[in-house]
């Protein structure tokens, strides 16, 4: 929890230099056309990328290609997915987003050196869906002995993969839909940020003899709700645009 503070100090005071030093006012050539719209606004997403920009540098300048960070991405949600099976929540929810800082650093990666590709966006999208996985498997594991934390994590794994395999689906068809509110990136927001605080509330608020939960069992139920909520809107909607 201390760390979490810690990192959100420092996070609000370089939103405050990026905005006062007229930096947010950048054009940013390394966006990816493929991204759906961010539901917290582009704000923040602009900003999240500079700031994760020298890391992009570093790992160019020391010669750390996509697949590097593509791999890595897979680790951190293995390891996120052992953290959650043992209880660690803390560890799994900054796995997570570890392992989404790697995801959005193979991409612009790629296009900084211009070797995106095809190939490329296959391992990328393909090698996320195994990490995701990895991560829902430990969190199963995790509420086994909780009928409703069960329910929502395995919902939870479905809606994740559908939303992505109705986008594949449209997509091999001709009908791109990036529509929705529970993308790649708010679930591993929510997953990862109610994994970090979910000891913390547990433990000041639990009621009976719930030892942990208390705060994740309800994320992965608005998880579910959207993820599976979104992939209804998607099957929709591309289904009216191929109907024309």
């Amino acid at each position: 929890m201390q760390t979490l503070l810690l990192v959100l100090a420092f996070s609000a005071i370089s939103i405050l230099f990026w905005v006062v030093s007229g930096k947010h006012k950048s054009i940013d050539n390394l966006e990816s056309k493929d991204r759906g719209k961010f539901v917290l606004g582009s704000f923040l997403r602009d900003w999240f990328y500079w700031f994760i920009d020298p890391f992009r540098k570093f790992a160019i300048l020391i010669g750390l290609g996509p697949l590097f960070f593509n791999l890595l991405g897979v680790f951190f949600g293995i390891l996120s997915g052992l953290a959650f099976a043992t209880g660690h929540l803390e560890l799994g929810g900054w796995s997570i987003l570890l392992g989404g800082i790697a995801d959005v650093l193979d991409g612009r990666i790629a296009r900084t050196l211009g070797i995106a590709d095809q190939r490329g966006a296959f391992l990328d999208s393909t090698l996320d869906r195994f990490a995701e996985v990895a991560v829902f498997c430990g969190l199963v594991y995790l509420f086994k002995d909780s009928q409703m934390g069960l329910l929502f994590a395995t919902a939870g794994l479905g809606g994740s993969l559908l939303v992505s395999y109705t986008r594949a689906r449209g997509e091999s068809l001709g009908v791109t839909c990036k529509s929705g509110l529970m993308q790649r990136a708010e679930r591993l927001l929510l997953i990862g940020f109610g994994g970090i605080l979910d000891p913390s509330v547990s433990a000041h608020w639990a009621v009976s003899n719930l030892d942990f939960g208390l705060l994740l069992i309800p994320v992965l139920g608005l998880l579910s709700l959207g993820t599976i909520g979104t992939s209804v809107f998607r099957t929709v909607w591309i289904a009216k645009k191929l109907k024309r």
